[in-house]
């Protein structure tokens, strides 16, 4: 989402190189290209113009230690105001209750009802918690049979009254049915509207009154720009919510709403999705996206999803494996299977630092593994099992079936034989095998 801010910060920070010091002219002269570079990333004037004028004040206050670099010390100033700018620090997520009621609030077409479904997965999943979806647009059915359709796909029940057009009232049925079968998390979402009207604002605001939400969270589309922060602020001065939720960030937009939103309403990011599956939601962490704006990447973002995939047992016994050097295809499936459960490829590979921005300009598809899967899918499991049996004859089958040419079979096939080989070796000896691979 960041990466034109990011060239265009990089480019700033140029100015400084091979200057002995900061003065208040190179400062200036790099200041006013990065207020440029977030006027162009759609960041709402005021906000940008404070941020530079901030920056500047503390970079000329500052006494730089001669092993730091002009360039380095900016780069710094820079990333920390931008985690200050979105907030700073995670904020908390109050879902004490019997039941926590979580309102959601926005126009129609920023995400509610997929990010309602996305919550719930991760309350269910990460805190072991009992949701409840509540289906309070009265006005599209869509919406109703689009949350049943969340609702079935997670394993989360969801409560919908046929006819009935008072949201308020479905509403407080939804929480009172929560008590009786002990869901102690109640999501209700509610209709949104193209625009922002005074009929919207008045239902929105009784249904809040009449169920006295613990969270009120306003879920914006990133893609908007500069009017998501006009329409926060608006449902802001109405609804007092406790919260923003940016939905699409990993969508081609320039991000403007998640610089400039936080200063401008002085409400917190709670939430960012980051993809269309379930699983793509993380909470937000204001250093870590100060990290990825500026190229650093996000480690442990990286570590983290990758740890939610993490199986104890199952590593146990493919650590077995590879040391016995038999690795197969069923376990390199099994692998793959993790990997795109992690979420969006591209987005994975921009947390890692210096990555990200070597494939800036490369189209990672979420079907990137498409074709090795249909290739292991045309293998028989003997075959999975065994891939040394693998010979010539087989290998046209096995092309005919995924569709796909020989010499990608016979591709893939050598590249999972170097790969076992050096598992193999790496799981025997480690030191050495990494001096062998340092020395190619």
């Amino acid at each position: 989402m960041f990466e034109n801010l990011s060239e265009r910060l990089e480019r700033s920070f140029k100015i400084l190189k091979g200057e002995g010091k900061i003065t208040e002219i190179n400062v200036a002269e790099t200041l006013k290209d990065v207020r440029k570079a977030l006027l162009d990333a759609d960041v709402n004037y005021k906000v940008a113009k404070q941020f530079t004028d901030t920056v500047k004040e503390k970079a000329l206050g500052m006494n730089v230690l001669t092993a730091v670099k002009p360039g380095q010390l900016m780069v710094k100033l820079v990333h920390d105001e931008l985690a200050l700018l979105m907030g700073g620090t995670a904020a908390d997520f109050n879902v004490s209750g019997n039941p926590a009621v979580i309102l959601m609030a926005g126009l129609q077409g920023s995400g509610k009802t997929t990010f309602s479904g996305k919550l719930a997965t991760l309350l269910k999943n990460k805190k072991s918690k009992r949701p409840l979806l509540v289906a309070c647009d009265v006005y599209r059915p869509a919406a109703i049979e689009q949350l049943k359709v969340l609702g079935e796909q997670i394993g989360v029940p969801v409560y919908s009254e046929e006819g009935n057009k008072n949201p308020v009232e479905i509403a407080q049925n939804a929480i009172a049915q929560a008590k009786r079968n002990n869901n102690d998390v109640v999501i209700v979402d509610t209709a949104g509207r193209l625009a922002v009207d005074e009929e919207m604002m008045n239902e929105i605001e009784a249904v809040k009154n009449g169920i006295n939400p613990n969270e009120i969270l306003f879920v914006v589309d990133s893609m908007t720009g500069q009017d998501a922060v006009n329409t926060a602020k608006e449902f802001n001065d109405r609804l007092d919510f406790t919260g923003v939720v940016l939905t699409k960030l990993d969508g081609d937009t320039r991000g403007g709403a998640a610089l400039s939103i936080r200063t401008v309403v002085n409400k917190p990011i709670k939430f960012v999705g980051t993809g269309e599956k379930m699983e793509a939601l993380d909470v937000f962490h204001p250093e870590r996206m100060a990290d990825r704006i500026l190229g650093m990447g996000d480690i442990v973002s990286f570590v983290e999803r990758a740890q939610e995939q993490y199986d104890e047992e199952e590593a146990r016994r493919l650590q077995k494996k590879i040391a016995k050097n038999q690795f197969d295809f069923n376990d390199f499936l099994g692998q793959i299977q993790q990997i795109k459960k992690m979420g969006n490829l591209k987005d994975l590979a921009s947390m890692i630092p210096g990555v990200g921005k070597a494939l800036k300009d490369v189209d990672i598809k979420d079907d990137a593994f498409k074709g090795i899967e249909a290739i292991i899918g045309s293998m028989t499991p003997k075959e999975r099992s065994n891939p040394d049996i693998i010979n010539s004859s087989r290998r046209q089958r096995i092309a005919k079936g995924s569709g796909v040419s020989i010499q990608e079979v016979n591709r893939i096939l050598k590249q999972f034989d170097t790969t076992r080989k050096m598992m193999h070796k790496l799981s025997k000896n480690p030191m050495q095998a990494m001096r062998n691979i340092k020395r190619r």
